[in-house]
């Protein structure tokens, strides 16, 4: 399979490339600054790309057999909910200019209810530093929601997916819907690494055509 993974040097998106390298795809990592991507691979191609070229992007895009987004728009970044948004609905243009039919996206925990009626995101325990940030992928996911064109899925990650998990590959997770996925201990936890498995498993053989899912162990 031809993949074009956007955001390839970040946190998720390098476990993502490492996973889909290693089942032998051919990959073309997007990012802005290539120099974060240090890995070397026959089967893999750098692309600098930037999201608020819709038209460069596009471009990118073109004869791939799918398009994985882990665009971050940065937690730091004091206009992160709307620059996501922008961002995301950029992206979501392009995979559709380009003419791909396979569109994943990989948001954020915070819009998975815990409660009927009640998302992660509004309850009193939620950090505020990611509010901005879970609020545009919240409010992003109800807009894919509407897209009829693309067959994509949207992956909210386990709660505690940021947690201490990095460099933890047990190989096995369990999946969801629009609930989290709790353990014999009450935690929603997951590496990236094993979400990377679970992103690529879905590509390889696809099980949420037009759905979000969650991941954890």
């Amino acid at each position: 399979m031809k993949v074009a993974l956007i955001g390839a040097s970040g946190f998720v998106g390098t476990t993502v490339l490492n996973e889909l390298l290693s089942r032998g795809h051919q990959v073309t990592g997007i990012a802005r600054d290539l120099s974060k991507i240090s890995v070397k691979n026959e089967n893999l191609e750098l692309k600098a790309g930037d999201v608020t070229d819709s038209e460069g992007l596009t471009e990118i895009l073109k004869g791939h057999d799918a398009v994985v987004n882990s665009f971050n728009a940065g937690w730091t970044n004091p206009n992160l909910y709307d620059d996501f948004l922008a961002g995301s609905k950029a992206i979501q243009a392009a995979v559709k200019a380009a003419g791909v039919k396979r569109f994943f996206t990989i948001g954020g925990a915070g819009s998975l209810f815990i409660a009927p009626g009640l998302q992660l995101i509004d309850t009193p325990e939620f950090p505020a530093d990611y509010k901005a940030g879970a609020g545009a992928a919240r409010d992003y996911l109800n807009i894919l929601r509407e897209e009829a064109e693309l067959d994509w899925t949207f992956l909210s990650p386990a709660i505690e997916m940021h947690q201490g998990t990095s460099g933890v590959r047990k190989g096995h997770y369990r999946t969801g819907l629009e609930n989290p996925v709790f353990d014999e201990n009450n935690r929603s936890v997951i590496s990236a690494e094993d979400m990377a498995i679970a992103i690529v498993d879905e590509l390889e053989k696809p099980q949420f055509i037009k759905q979000r899912f969650t991941v954890a162990y």
